[in-house]
């Protein structure tokens, strides 16, 4: 990113440029999550600053998708849970894990002792390509009944509206979160790069979840780690802030009313203060 590439400029460049040249900010936020935020970037750039709303995505259609072809099939599997007890793991596709640290991930959960459903691309077989990773030796024999590995594509708000999911392991991506809260579950946090890490801790801050702890020295993480956090957040006494300050929060992140008001909002500014510009 900071580098020069092809253009002869840095994207860094690129991303200060567009801020200084812009007339206002547009942010995917809203005034009841991040009011001091907001404010904040507001007096730092002298700009105004408009939340246009968490823009919560509509449940998927099942009309004609062929994609939802597969939704009988996990909502049967979902059906035979009791309700908030599964743990729901969806942790996107573009970082790649370790081998270390995706073994850790699911020895993790087979410890927990939790049900459990895990999208996951198809994993293929350790050394089958340089950065490909696998599942521990007996892994899906040992978590047959428990956990389910799916291993294609996943309706994640189908599942996370599921009244068996009471929890989200999640890389904690802005999108991932919002999707979540919209349903009130409760967030275990495992960031992997990027802006998950501050994303993480600004929910955590929230009290909707916590992030798995990792050892300041390295950033590593053990499966016991991931078992605890698990267990804390969706079971024992100790995490029931965590689920119900959740479910407090659906409320705001649910309300698509409120959310395409402030889209309204920003529409109505953009209409007053438009200009032409000429190059």
């Amino acid at each position: 990113m900071l580098g020069e590439n092809v253009s002869g400029v840095s994207d860094w460049f690129r991303y200060k440029s567009a801020f200084a040249g812009c007339d206002v900010f547009a942010i995917r936020s809203c005034l009841e999550v991040d009011p001091d935020w907001l404010n904040l970037l507001g007096v730092l750039h002298r700009r105004p600053v408009f939340p246009v709303g968490l823009l919560p995505p509509p449940m998927q259609s099942s009309g004609g998708d062929n994609k939802d072809e597969a939704w009988p099939l996990i909502s049967d599997w979902l059906n035979k849970h009791d309700k908030g007890s599964v743990v729901y793991i969806a942790l996107g596709s573009e970082a790649r894990q370790s081998q270390d640290e995706f073994t850790k991930l699911a020895l993790g959960l087979e410890l927990s002792g939790l049900p459990f459903f895990w999208a996951l691309r198809k994993p293929p077989r350790p050394g089958e390509s340089g950065d490909s990773v696998g599942l521990p030796d007996g892994f899906e024999e040992r978590i047959k009944g428990r956990g389910i590995i799916w291993t294609s594509w996943a309706p994640q708000l189908r599942i996370l509206a599921h009244d068996s999911i009471g929890g989200f392991l999640t890389h904690c991506g802005c999108s991932s979160i919002i999707e979540d809260l919209q349903f009130g579950r409760a967030l275990i946090m495992l960031p992997l790069w990027g802006d998950q890490g501050l994303n993480a801790r600004a929910f955590e801050e929230k009290e909707v979840g916590i992030e798995v702890p990792r050892d300041e020295r390295d950033g590593s993480f053990t499966r016991k780690s991931i078992a605890e956090t698990l267990r804390l957040v969706m079971v024992e006494e100790e995490g029931k802030k965590y689920r119900d300050k959740a479910k407090e929060m659906k409320k705001i992140f649910g309300d698509r009313e409120r959310q395409r008001q402030y889209v309204d909002g920003f529409i109505g500014y953009l209409q007053q203060h438009k200009t032409t510009r000429t190059g």
